[in-house]
């Protein structure tokens, strides 16, 4: 539990957070949360998924399962390679329509955007 409160604390004063700001953010009492970082009583799983979410850490971080804050099983992915509404596909057509094939620049543009997006660079 002491690696809990530890952790509580390090991320609260990581964002220059006073107890009292950090409560209001989290709909939580000022008290709750003193008694969480002191050690004096134990986290609810509710507090806990809170701050995590807050935060933007792992359970597994506040319970010290892991020295990594983003998790164990943290996979790093950009947000807009996981939105289901973007396949195979579409960034090259998305890019086709964005550059004047005129430009001398333009074969080159296009490589290094599919390149970043992890689609096959255009013929």
């Amino acid at each position: 539990m002491e690696t809990i409160a530890e952790r509580m604390t390090k991320l609260r004063k990581s964002l220059g957070l006073s107890q009292m700001k950090l409560s209001k953010a989290l709909n939580i009492s000022q008290a709750a949360i003193n008694r969480y970082e002191s050690n004096q009583t134990a986290v609810p799983h509710s507090v806990l998924i809170k701050y995590a979410d807050f935060f933007d850490v792992s359970a597994d971080y506040l319970l010290g399962r892991t020295d990594k804050p983003e998790g164990k099983f943290y996979k790093n992915e950009p947000e807009v390679l996981r939105l289901s509404v973007i396949r195979e596909g579409e960034w090259t057509d998305f890019i086709e329509a964005c550059f004047d094939p005129r430009s001398p620049m333009n074969k080159k543009l296009k490589e290094m955007l599919l390149s970043i997006s992890g689609e096959s660079v255009l013929d």
